[in-house]
């Protein structure tokens, strides 16, 4: 790693750790204090924190033993270190258009391929956090304008943008990834971050894309371990060869309680989190399992 790649390193996990003894602050309108959101599967409550802002990014095709201690993925490391690594993290399915559906709505929808368009009108995260007062926004690299419909430009595919797909959901909320940041108090509560098909390791290798992660998301995760933001790092799938389909899943902020982590973790569970989150009920497949409770600082 080069010295300012340790520098940066450094800085950030400061931050991280100092933002555990001080009061967090927050940015947005949800508050900072833990709130209990209902668990529809087993009856009980668990506590769940609200961040201020969460950002999901979502990579393509690597299992956990092909980036865990990877010497060629020193960033995606360095955040699973920082925060909660989970080791037991799986996809739903192959190949990767299901697996994006069922995170963004609790369900496949019926799609077994990366076949492209299709039209739902059901229920799904982004328009649960509209009708909630909250916000969402997916930042998708190589998207050439906002809200564009097409299945391919450039290194853009429709088929990782699961909110394309919903009649439901303004096409507004589809941006370019030139429109992430600098000021990260403008976010959305929830934002997806949709790397191109280079950057989110499909077609070049872990060392570009771990470059391009921490030339593009360092800042945020910075910034967010000061203000009550949250960062998720997952995979669509593992590959598709893989029978156990294990797939890296960390989440680094200030309310993480940094360790490794064995428990059984899917998109659906993901999808749950997010949505005791925001007080939101559970879609689809994500009422069969409950929120990820144990991660969390007091």
């Amino acid at each position: 790693m080069s010295a300012r790649g340790r520098v940066a390193t450094c800085v950030f996990l400061a931050a991280t750790f100092a933002a555990a003894c001080a009061p967090s602050t927050s940015d947005g309108p949800p508050t900072a204090s833990p709130t209990t959101a209902p668990d529809t599967a087993t009856g009980a409550n668990a506590a769940v924190p609200r961040p201020s802002h969460v950002v999901v990014v979502v990579l393509e095709n690597h299992g956990t033993e092909q980036v865990s201690s990877n010497s060629q993925a020193p960033y995606l490391n360095e955040l699973a270190a920082a925060g909660a690594r989970f080791t037991d993290a799986t996809a739903i399915t192959h190949p990767s258009q299901p697996n994006y559906l069922a995170l963004f709505s609790g369900d496949p929808q019926g799609v077994t391929d990366d076949s492209c368009p299709h039209t739902f009108p059901g229920p799904n995260l982004a328009r649960q956090l509209i009708d909630a007062d909250y916000s969402f926004g997916a930042f998708a690299e190589d998207l050439p304008d906002p809200g564009y419909p097409g299945c391919r430009s450039g290194d853009y595919v429709r088929w990782h943008a699961p909110w394309v797909d919903f009649t439901t959901v303004p096409a507004a909320v589809n941006r370019p990834f030139t429109a992430f940041g600098p000021d990260y108090t403008r976010l959305p509560a929830v934002s997806f971050v949709i790397p191109n098909m280079c950057h989110n390791m499909h077609d070049c290798d872990t060392v570009t894309a771990d470059a391009w992660l921490r030339a593009h998301l360092s800042a945020y995760a910075s910034w967010a371990a000061t203000h009550n933001g949250l960062l998720v790092v997952t995979f669509d799938e593992a590959e598709d060869t893989s029978a156990t389909n294990g797939i890296p899943l960390s989440l680094t902020g200030p309310m993480i309680r940094p360790g490794t982590y064995a428990e059984p973790v899917n998109h659906y569970r993901l999808l749950r989190t997010l949505e005791a989150m925001y007080g939101l009920p559970a879609l689809g497949h994500a009422a069969d399992t409950k929120p990820i409770s144990d991660v969390w600082r007091p």
